[in-house]
């Protein structure tokens, strides 16, 4: 008995030593993505301003990727988080990376989004990065056994821009305008659940207490966990109007207005209450399962 417990021992501490699986990084586009005959665009690159906010910018993305990191103790939850920037740029760190630092120690497999930017339709903005959503959620489908996640537990989390990009993802996901590949679409793309977080593009510019006519909300919906802070230039209204849309379809949905934090706090820590937003959507998580 006491060699078997020198054994496992032995067997713990090496374990303790090996390193860490390494993220994977999975091309959307293997054969490039689908762009408007002669579409050019600059070599993707970091975009740096000459005072130093502590954002940083990823611009003139062409060839979009989703990386996987390896949770701490995976729960078989996986979350897609997509970086804001206007669909101009990616905040690709306090919005991207440091998020998915977080979402590993909890469990969950977070899957950061590189997704195409600047805009290439003035008057659709969201329209290419939709394809690069619909995709990223087939792959993960397809390839969720090798990942060690469950394809019924894929969630979608997204900041500004990209916030506006999770809700129009969990709405139109199956709303295709590119021709599929069976091995990496499937036929329903939509997240299981989704978190927007201070979404930009809600509300119409001329009243800011009417959603845009693309959000609509139907009992096709996933669940919905919105975050938003009541002095945000992009109106809380919109998600304020998106929650009681939910309500009255009877759809599982939570939102956190906060009195102060503006937008684009991400992870940036300032010391108001809007810091401990992720902490609200870590609990709000695990109650979709218990609701099953």
């Amino acid at each position: 008995m006491k060699r078997l417990s020198l054994v496992s021992s032995l067997l713990l501490s090496i374990a303790a030593l090996a390193p860490a699986a390494e993220p994977v990084v999975i091309k959307l586009w293997p054969k490039g993505a689908p762009e408007a005959e002669g579409f050019k665009i600059e070599p993707e690159a970091e975009i740096k301003r000459e005072k130093d906010d502590g954002v940083k910018r990823l611009g003139n993305v062409s060839d979009p990727t989703i990386t996987i990191y390896p949770a701490e103790n995976p729960n078989g939850t996986a979350v897609l988080v997509c970086p804001g920037g206007g669909y101009g740029i990616l905040a690709i760190e306090h919005e991207g990376t440091q998020v998915c630092d977080y979402l590993k120690t909890i469990g969950v497999t977070p899957v950061l989004l590189k997704y195409r930017v600047p805009r290439r339709d003035p008057t659709d903005p969201s329209r290419v990065p939709l394809q690069d959503t619909q995709r990223a959620m087939g792959i993960l489908r397809h390839r969720a056994a090798e990942f060690g996640i469950q394809p019924d537990r894929i969630g979608i989390l997204g900041f500004s821009a990209g916030g506006h990009l999770s809700i129009m993802t969990a709405l139109h996901a199956n709303e295709r305008t590119y021709e599929q590949d069976p091995a990496l679409d499937v036929e329903d793309a939509t997240p299981n659940f989704a978190v927007p977080v201070y979404p930009a593009y809600l509300v119409e510019k001329e009243n800011a207490f009417q959603l845009v006519p693309e959000i609509k909300i139907s009992a096709k919906a996933p669940p919905m966990c919105l975050i938003h802070a009541h002095d945000d230039p992009h109106s809380a209204g919109g998600s304020a109007l998106i929650y009681l849309e939910y309500k009255k379809n009877n759809i599982p949905c939570e939102v956190h207005i906060y009195s102060t934090g503006g937008h684009g706090f991400g992870m940036k820590k300032n010391g108001l209450p809007v810091n401990d937003w992720l902490l609200r959507v870590a609990e709000w998580m695990p109650t979709l399962t218990k609701a099953k």
